[in-house]
């Protein structure tokens, strides 16, 4: 063991003084294994920030434990056959039927409605185009988990009276409002003067689609406003994650025998869960990551290859050094395990300083872009692995010409 020990130590000690010898050349080296490595590295902390992101931001406009049952909705792509045929198929949801899934789905700890609009706002002198005019039971704050930064969310009392109240985004207020408190203002909506009692806190935009560009009003209200048009949406929540599909499939049958289908009938109404839309983001993320990262990877590939050029170098410069010491009794496997080390220490030296470059580059870019990067120990640990393979391979070929070296020819080189 005392001579394993020694070996080895030994083996590394010259091969850390070899690449201290020439510093340009290793610098150089290690230049494609670093890029590389943090390549890699900040290539997946950019997908999981993208999921996290895209997820956190379906949380705050959806909220959690939250879904929805429409006469059309999905969270993938369909044909055009199908959506003729679901079109022609699906009824548009009423307002009792509403009221029948409330009164039945005892494991959903809510269920609301919500109708949806668009309007032109323009008052004293300021418009507004293509504002979205959203319908929503006073219960759909709890639903979607909205947050009011200022004033208050309007009552189950002021939605069965259809009151003249409503909460805007944060992008209505400062349209019409700014620097100032809306609570308390009146805005027209179709020519509806309005009573402001809530601004909502602002959500940001998603993909630079702003999400703060509404106005809540009672769903009642709106119904009158607006008309039944495609009929209403029943949004539903449970209380806990692992509850949501048992809540949705109460509710869906609740409606189903509201609608009298039989057992193998096809449902004629559609339904969309905040867990269907975040399998739809790992999904669309996982195939950015099995197209980005093995790109990515070439780059190892390529630095791999310079190690190799590199340490075919080496070889024929120390070409009297690897004789004199298989003349004083070094065997193949010595010689060979010494080149091995040599250029797995600069791969992994190069993996340590490409992980730390990583780090810096996804900490600027999120101070930058104001999106959270994540730096995933499942990246690391690949790039980590990759560029010691890498290195073991490149290694070979050179460390297996060096250890085939005759002594004697080799002690005539120097």
């Amino acid at each position: 063991m005392r001579q394993v020990y020694t070996f080895y130590a030994d083996a590394f000690r010259i091969a850390l003084q070899s690449i201290l010898e020439h510093k340009l050349r290793a610098v150089l080296t290690l230049l494609g294994v670093i890029i590389g490595v943090a390549a890699v590295v900040v290539v997946g902390a950019s997908i999981s920030g993208l999921n996290s992101y895209v997820t956190e931001k379906v949380a705050k406009i959806l909220g959690a434990n939250h879904f929805m049952i429409n006469r059309m909705a999905s969270t993938g792509q369909i044909s055009e056959e199908e959506y003729e045929r679901r079109n022609r198929r699906n009824k548009k949801l009423t307002w009792e039927e509403y009221e029948y899934i409330k009164s039945r789905c005892t494991k959903c700890t809510e269920i609301g409605a919500q109708n949806n609009a668009g309007a032109d706002l323009n008052q004293d002198g300021i418009e507004m185009p293509s504002t979205r005019i959203i319908g929503v039971t006073a219960n759909m704050r709890e639903i979607e988990d909205k947050t009011i930064g200022e004033g208050r969310f309007f009552s189950t009392e002021e939605v069965a009276r259809s009151a003249r109240v409503c909460v805007v985004g944060v992008d209505v207020k400062e349209k019409f409002y700014p620097n100032q408190s809306p609570i308390g203002q009146t805005l027209k909506v179709r020519g509806l003067p309005l009573n402001i009692v809530g601004v909502e806190e602002k959500r940001g935009s998603i993909f630079g689609e702003s999400q703060d560009r509404h106005v809540y009003i009672p769903v009642t209200l709106h119904l009158q406003m607006f008309g039944r048009g495609n009929g209403i949406q029943v949004h539903g929540k449970s209380a806990e994650r692992e509850t949501l599909m048992t809540a949705i499939d109460e509710a869906q049958t609740v409606l189903r025998n509201k609608r009298k289908l039989i057992g193998s009938e096809e449902n004629n109404f559609s339904v969309v869960n905040v867990q269907e839309v975040n399998n739809q983001v790992d999904g669309f993320t996982a195939g950015i990551a099995a197209v980005v990262i093995p790109i990515t990877l070439i780059t190892l590939i390529v630095g791999g290859i310079v190690v190799m050029n590199i340490m075919l170098v080496s070889v024929t410069e120390r070409t009297f050094e690897i004789g004199l010491r298989k003349a004083l009794g070094a065997t193949r496997r010595q010689i060979l395990l010494q080149f091995l080390i040599e250029s797995s220490l600069l791969c992994v030296t190069g993996g340590i300083l490409g992980i730390i470059l990583a780090v810096g580059v996804t900490n600027l870019i999120t101070f930058l872009a104001e999106i959270t990067m994540t730096v995933t120990i499942s990246y690391v640990a690949l790039a980590v692995i990759v560029s010691s393979v890498i290195g073991i391979v490149a290694g070979l070929y050179p460390a297996y010409k060096a250890s085939k070296l005759d002594p004697i020819v080799a002690l005539t080189k120097n």
